[in-house]
C-alpha cells in the first residue's frame, strides 16, 4: 500500500467498485483541468473510447484532494504538470449521468479548474487517449463531448 502525507492510499477505487457491482451506475467525484497555452488556446483531449474531444480529468483515488486529482489525471493523461489551478464549478446532476460503450454507468461530481502554469511535454501517457492538441477558441472540433462544450460556454466564451 501507498501512502501520502500519512494516509493510506488504496488501489483502483473505480475498479474494485466495479468489481463489486459490474455496470450498475456510482456515485464518482472526479475534477477536469481547463489549460491555457502562452496563446490562449485551450488543450482538448480526444478519447479512445468514444472519439470524442474534452478535457483532461478522471477519477479521484482514496486519499486526494479534487486537486491533487486534477494534477494527477492531467499528468497521466497528457505528460503536462500543472501549478497554481484556480477553481471555477462544480458539476452535477443529471447533466453528469454518463454510460460508458463498456456499459459502465456513473453519475459525476466533477470539480473544474483552470491553469495556464504547465510544464512538460504535451505527449500521450494512456490507452484513454488517441490525441491531444491546443484549440483556439474560435475554432474547436465539432465532436465535443457535451461536458467541455457546457464549460467552454459558461466559463470561457
Amino acid at each position: 500500500m501507498k501512502q501520502r502525507n500519512g494516509v493510506i492510499i488504496l488501489g483502483n477505487y473505480i475498479k474494485e467498485m466495479r468489481e463489486l457491482i459490474g455496470t450498475q451506475p456510482l456515485m464518482v467525484a472526479g475534477s477536469t483541468v481547463v489549460v491555457f497555452n502562452v496563446m490562449r488556446e485551450i488543450l482538448l483531449q480526444q478519447r479512445s473510447d468514444n472519439n470524442k474531444w474534452g478535457f483532461p480529468g478522471g477519477a479521484m483515488e482514496y486519499g486526494e484532494s479534487l486537486e491533487e486529482t486534477a494534477i494527477r489525471e492531467l499528468y497521466e493523461e497528457t505528460g503536462l504538470k500543472a501549478k497554481d489551478l484556480r477553481f471555477i464549478d462544480i458539476l452535477s446532476g443529471e447533466k453528469e449521468y454518463h454510460k460508458y460503450p463498456n456499459g459502465d454507468e456513473i453519475f459525476g461530481v466533477t470539480a473544474v479548474y483552470t491553469t495556464s502554469n504547465i510544464s512538460g511535454i504535451l505527449s500521450i501517457n494512456d490507452n484513454e487517449s488517441l490525441n491531444t492538441k491546443f484549440f483556439p477558441l474560435d475554432d474547436l472540433p465539432s465532436n465535443l463531448v457535451e461536458k467541455a462544450r457546457y464549460i467552454i460556454k459558461k466559463h470561457l466564451l
